[in-house]
């Protein structure tokens, strides 16, 4: 494992990617694109695509769908099939919330179902925080479906647990977080909810501030909270023997100013599996694709054009 930081000219590059695509993607918003429904595992699953070539899947995290990845999709479609899809509770998706067992394996064999159903072969692996955890869950139980793996922060908080500062750590965000949001949700308060994650992740007063269209979206996005509140497992421990033995080109991503539970996870992460690299974006916390894109971005096509050059072939 080795950390690594974007060059000046690879920063100016992916910024003017950036800028270029601004325009093009104002207009395509205007003609929002209508997602494609397809079933698999008996639940719907939404996405979008842009781009030709080899296929690679965007993973979005627990606040948001489809939508989340915008910047992402007009940065890596001209030179990739890109497909960004809901995760089964997330909007659009009309799924009722299944028994006590949803966690990122779920996740993970729905992500294989998508493979299959739209018969993507081997693809890349983009993902964020709980998409990030379905990506690696996936390149665990399923190596010869990736091709090579992003992930930002995924919560694989079991990973440190067997560390005392890790384990209160993750107690502890048991305790504050998903404690709290579960007594909301079971009031019916889902707001409350919902406010008590973003803040955790986003800082502290960060949803009472949201701009009404960040707030729908959020919202709209509840139902998965709701479900990891309710399953016996939210958070299951992937085996590290197996993600030892990964051989595939591997981009482990957090952000600078994340919590510290995520940091220690993305860095136990990067030492574990074997071809992984560690990228710090700057000026971003948990959520670095929508907090810096243009760093986020310039990070995902290095490594894509780098140390991922040979799971395009």
């Amino acid at each position: 494992m080795k950390s690594w930081s974007l060059t000046v000219s690879e920063l100016r590059r992916s910024v003017l990617l950036t800028t270029l695509f601004a325009f093009t993607w104002c207009t395509a918003s205007a003609q929002t694109e209508r997602p494609t429904r397809i079933r698999v595992n008996g639940v719907e699953l939404h996405y979008i695509e842009q781009g030709k070539g080899v296929p690679l899947i965007l993973l979005h995290g627990g606040q948001g769908d489809y939508r989340a990845w915008q910047a992402q999709m007009q940065a890596l479609s001209p030179r990739y099939r890109v497909i960004s899809y809901s995760r089964r509770y997330h909007y659009p998706n009309n799924n009722p919330i299944a028994g006590r067992h949803y966690s990122a394996i779920v996740d993970a064999a729905d992500l294989a179902g998508l493979i299959a159903e739209l018969k993507l072969g081997r693809v890349h692996l983009v993902g964020t925080s709980y998409g990030a955890f379905a990506a690696l869950a996936l390149a665990v139980q399923r190596p010869e479906l990736v091709r090579s793996l992003v992930v930002a922060e995924p919560p694989v908080h079991r990973w440190v647990t067997d560390t005392e500062r890790g384990a209160a750590l993750f107690r502890d965000f048991l305790t504050s977080v998903q404690g709290p949001a579960k007594k909301a949700f079971d009031a019916g308060n889902d707001e409350a909810a919902m406010r008590v994650f973003i803040d955790r992740f986003d800082g502290a007063g960060t949803f009472d501030s949201l701009p009404t269209e960040r707030r729908l979206s959020v919202m709209q996005n509840a139902l998965f909270f709701k479900a990891t509140v309710a399953s016996s497992d939210p958070f299951p421990n992937l085996p590290k023997d197996k993600a030892r033995r990964l051989n595939i080109p591997t981009l482990v991503i957090r952000g600078a100013n994340t919590d510290e539970l995520h940091r220690l996870v993305s860095e136990e992460v990067s030492r574990v599996v074997p071809q992984a690299d560690l990228m710090v974006i700057p000026e971003a916390g948990h959520g670095s694709p929508r907090q810096n894109p243009a760093a986020f971005n310039a990070a995902v096509l290095a490594f894509l054009d780098g140390a991922g050059q040979s799971g395009r072939r």
